[in-house]
């Protein structure tokens, strides 16, 4: 594996040991205990014992630093300017339905901008990490995002809202304006994931609304470092913090932003 930094490293290894657990809910789902968490949206014991185990990883190897974590919230560190973005586990019902489209998302964010990332998909054994300044891998290959040029043989991913959540009608519109210039529209479950992608070429561009930091800062890393741009829908420069996001290569990004906003 190409030279991590002591930073990434200690975001590996709690991924991977909170990946264990996981792996192994996911083998015996009919025993997995869930619960209702809202509208069509799933919170499983998965989470909560990844979570605790991330949390404690993290904090043993960073003790200073903050967290924001999907199931937890917000907590204070002494280090004001570095916290950890966590999700335990992108694409729940994805789990939840014996799906293998799932991932750990780790990111470090300083100075309220994403700094290093960690994606992890246990059931493939993908790990995608990367640092700024320093490039994106997946184990030990370097990545670099898609050169893709023309529209028509470019393949883009997205979220669709479902029950419960606004914006359908948008979403919709939007999927349509792609699917007719494009050589299609994946809908995988995993935001971490479908960025991850992006970095990795499988994907030219993902765009999706209504999403929360945890969901999005990793795979922001990660596509940066493989050369890709990351923004607001609209244009603005917090796709971590504003909700929505447009990732795509540097070859089409203009182009996917013009087509999704019609």
């Amino acid at each position: 594996m190409p030279h991590a930094s002591p930073l990434v490293t200690v975001m590996i290894n709690a991924a991977r040991k909170a990946a264990r657990g996981l792996s192994r809910d996911f083998g015996e789902l009919d025993a997995l205990q869930t619960k209702r968490k809202g509208a069509a949206d799933f919170v499983s014991a998965a989470d909560h014992r990844a979570e605790q185990i991330l949390f404690e990883e993290l904090s043993k190897g960073r003790p200073k630093y903050g967290f924001l974590m999907e199931e937890r919230g917000e907590i204070a560190g002494a280090d004001s300017s570095n916290r950890w973005v966590v999700d335990p586990l992108d694409g729940t019902t994805n789990f939840l339905h014996g799906l293998a489209q799932f991932a750990i998302s780790i990111c470090l964010e300083r100075d309220l901008q994403p700094h290093a990332g960690v994606v992890y998909n246990p059931a493939a054994d993908e790990l995608f990490w990367a640092e700024k300044g320093e490039g994106a891998f997946l184990n030990d290959k370097r990545l670099r995002v898609s050169d893709r040029k023309a529209l028509d043989e470019c393949l883009f991913a997205t979220g669709l809202p479902f029950k419960g959540r606004p914006g359908r009608d948008r979403a919709l519109k939007e999927v349509d304006r792609v699917l007719a210039e494009t050589a299609g529209v994946r809908r995988y479950g995993s935001a971490a994931l479908d960025l991850a992608y992006v970095a990795a070429g499988r994907f030219e561009a993902y765009w999706e609304r209504d999403l929360n930091s945890w969901d999005v800062g990793a795979g922001i890393v990660l596509v940066r470092e493989a050369g890709g741009v990351v923004s607001e829908i609209e244009g603005g420069a917090q796709p971590m913090h504003a909700g929505s996001i447009l990732a795509a290569s540097a070859e089409i990004f203009d182009k996917a932003r013009a087509l999704i906003a019609g």
